[in-house]
């Protein structure tokens, strides 16, 4: 047999168990009507990794060995839409939504229309664009197929970002559709698949045990968990959520196929995308309505959740006559089901320490049913929104589970007079760190960077790409390493050894090994690498350039930040380019904390890089303030700004009456008029070469 005949053969048996496993992916994830058990498909699967194995050449991107593959992205690529992806205008009871009904009625000139009743799921939408790739190999009889090639998120419905290597891992997204079953149903091989992205609620439970054995913090709600998995840079995170995927629109080339949407609905699902089998085809609002009031009662039986019914024209060629309403159409409206609410006992309140430091009052109530759902805690958001409602322990709350989210308390129905006021802690009630507030913010905060709460958070933050640079830490090696206890705030990085790590879930020598080069490698890593990684609130990666320039050692920061006299050391960091009041305060805060302190000593022992180069700043221009505007000629923006800077002058972004000069080039924007308002002297470039002179 000749070496194309045998690949052909390879290529027919590889597509026939392809088709085998996509039959069997699409009865468990779309329909819920599996055939076969777990072990046998995995059997299936496992014969497919060996073939594929024997022939990698004859691997293809649509194959359900591929869903999820390659290193964790550095960032999303954003995406524009094809066309615009649109919010719903809502109708929040019965008389809102007959008059959205008769206006339909009144523009499109009809008596009655169609309208077509979905379920309106609460997660995130999404955009996946198909085209057409042929077989393999032209002489075999393996069938043309469409193959995914893009997920975007709806972003600001304009403008999405690309999230394809994450979608792949959703087991009811297909990979590939074949040519024959869309032409079945007048698809174009070119096409475009609209829907929702969601977490049913048996994963969002599973996830959230899971999180909570390992000492992190829980999802409020299955949508932010769902949404927040989709925009992870690491595809296997995402599949590890089990997310689902319902389809509600069909596109090509930014336009809606068919001639009736309930049509298009049968087509997608014929084709094998998983569309939301609660559906119906109304001929009347009084339909409509029937169906509402049918699955409110229903809605807690369902394995997901929904926040109310989307109803749509089912004519699709009545949608452009009907046109929009602002950034709405008015072919479609979604009804939205009231907060379900319930009344009982607030028996007390704690405070939940959160993975950023921010302390929230949770309520604990006496259990009651609302909506399905046994309710036994419920948010108070901060301290401001307790003296708003003026709760008091052992009074009795309305608590509501709006839109399904977490439950929160909203109104006191019966105040106690035994009840006692509610303070917050001085000290964390994690780590016993000291607690802030900043001026003007509502949120209470722990400092404490060591603190158990937001220890994971924090060594992901140093150990990342932009900051120290330790490739391969990750979330799942950081989980590890704290559970382990081997990891107990970031300078135990620099205490592994490698007999630590292959103690650890599938790590071997070679790739402990690498993790050890890693952490060795960041200790050469420049002094602002370093203040970056601290985590210091507001200090973001430039700011930090700037305080290693201004203060040339780390050591230099903190005694700024420590100076006995509060204004004195406020000031001092102010002359900090871009270092406002918040930023000088938050510095200060950070360093004052002793635990803070301690661990800069941790890292000066394990050899980091504590020193730079302090940047001379000249005195001609100290304690003046530009502002630039126009383009300018003999500089860029950025090299006058340097020059300016250099010379101990500042450069900021808006005009004030302490704006020394504006320096205005060609085309110069409304700063001009601003500067001529409030009497600032508006210089050219040649001027500012005098003053540089």
């Amino acid at each position: 047999m000749s070496a194309t005949a045998h690949e052909d053969d390879a290529l027919q048996a590889l597509e026939r168990l392809r088709e085998q496993i996509r039959h069997h992916e699409h009865l468990y994830y779309v329909l819920d009507q599996p055939e076969i058990s777990d072990a046998e498909f995995d059997a299936l699967m496992n014969q497919l990794k060996a073939l594929e194995n024997a022939h990698p050449e004859l691997i293809t991107a649509d194959s359900p060995t591929q869903r999820v593959g390659g290193k964790p992205r550095e960032g999303f690529v954003k995406v524009e839409h094809s066309s615009p992806m649109l919010s719903l205008d809502n109708a929040y009871n019965e008389q809102e939504l007959r008059d959205w009904d008769r206006r339909v009625r009144e523009l499109s000139g009809a008596r009655s229309l169609e309208y077509v009743c979905e379920l309106k799921l609460d997660g995130l939408s999404m955009a996946l664009r198909y085209a057409p790739e042929a077989s393999t190999s032209p002489a075999s009889s393996v069938p043309e197929r469409s193959r995914l090639v893009l997920g975007v998120t709806r972003g600001n419905g304009l403008v999405g970002e690309d999230v394809t290597a994450n979608i792949r891992t959703i087991r009811s997204v297909p990979l590939s559709v074949s040519h024959a079953s869309l032409a079945e149903h007048g698809i174009s091989p070119d096409f475009e698949v609209r829907g929702e992205v969601i977490l049913p609620k048996a994963a969002f439970d599973r996830m959230n045990e899971e999180r909570e054995r390992q000492g992190l913090a829980k999802f409020a709600n299955p949508r932010n968990a769902g949404a927040g998995a989709i925009r992870v840079l690491d595809p296997s995170i995402t599949a590890l959520r089990r997310l689902s995927f319902y389809a509600y629109f069909l596109l090509a080339h930014g336009q809606v196929l068919g001639h009736r949407h309930w049509d298009d609905l049968q087509a997608l699902s014929a084709a094998g995308f998983h569309v939301n089998p609660h559906r119906r085809l109304a001929g009347s609002i009084d339909e409509v309505w029937s169906f509402i009031k049918e699955w409110e009662e229903q809605r807690a039986s369902l394995p997901y959740e929904i926040d109310g019914i989307v109803v749509k024209v089912n004519r699709i060629p009545l949608w452009p006559e009907l046109g929009f309403t602002g950034k709405a159409p008015r072919w479609a409206i979604a009804y939205k089901y009231a907060a379900r609410s319930g009344v009982t006992r607030l028996r007390g309140i704690h405070v939940q320490v959160g993975r950023t430091g921010k302390l929230t009052p949770v309520a604990e109530l006496e259990p009651v049913l609302i909506g399905g759902t046994t309710v036994s805690r419920a948010t108070l958001h901060n301290l401001d929104e307790i003296q708003r409602l003026g709760v008091k322990i052992l009074d009795t709350v309305r608590v509501e589970r709006g839109g399904d989210v977490i439950p929160k308390v909203v109104e006191v129905a019966e105040h106690n007079p035994a009840g006692e006021s509610f303070e917050m802690p001085q000290f964390c009630p994690v780590c016993g760190g000291h607690i802030v507030r900043a001026e003007g913010e509502v949120d209470y905060r722990c400092v404490n960077a060591n603190c158990p709460a937001q220890l994971r958070e924090t060594i992901l933050h140093f150990a990342s790409r932009s900051v120290m640079e330790i490739d391969g830490m990750g979330e799942v090696l950081v989980n590890q390493l704290v559970e382990r206890g081997f990891l107990r705030n970031v300078a135990d990085i620099y205490r592994l050894s490698k007999a630590d790590l292959l103690q650890l879930e599938r790590m071997g020598d070679k790739s402990a090994q690498n993790v050890l080069d890693e952490i060795e490698a960041s200790k050469r890593l420049p002094l602002e690498r370093v203040i970056f990684a601290l985590g210091i609130r507001f200090v973001g990666a430039r700011t930090a350039e700037f305080l290693a320039q201004s203060f040339g050692s780390l050591d230099g920061l903190i005694d700024a930040a420590t100076l006995p006299g509060e204004e004195e050391s406020l000031a001092r960091l102010q002359e900090v380019e871009e270092v406002g009041p918040r930023i000088a305060a938050s510095i200060r805060e950070f360093f004052h904390e002793p635990k803070n302190r301690q661990l800069v000593e941790h890292l000066r022992a394990a050899g980091l890089t504590f020193t730079g180069k302090k940047k001379l700043r000249g005195a001609k221009l100290a304690g003046q303030t530009f502002v630039l505007t126009g383009a300018l000629v003999r500089h860029t923006r950025e090299q006058a700004r340097q020059r300016i800077e250099e010379a101990g002058g500042k450069v900021a972004g808006s005009v004030s009456k302490k704006t020394a000069y504006v320096v205005a080039g060609t085309d110069p924007g409304s700063k001009l008029d601003k500067a001529r308002e409030l009497g600032v002297p508006v210089i050219d470039e040649s001027a500012l070469e005098e003053l540089l002179r």
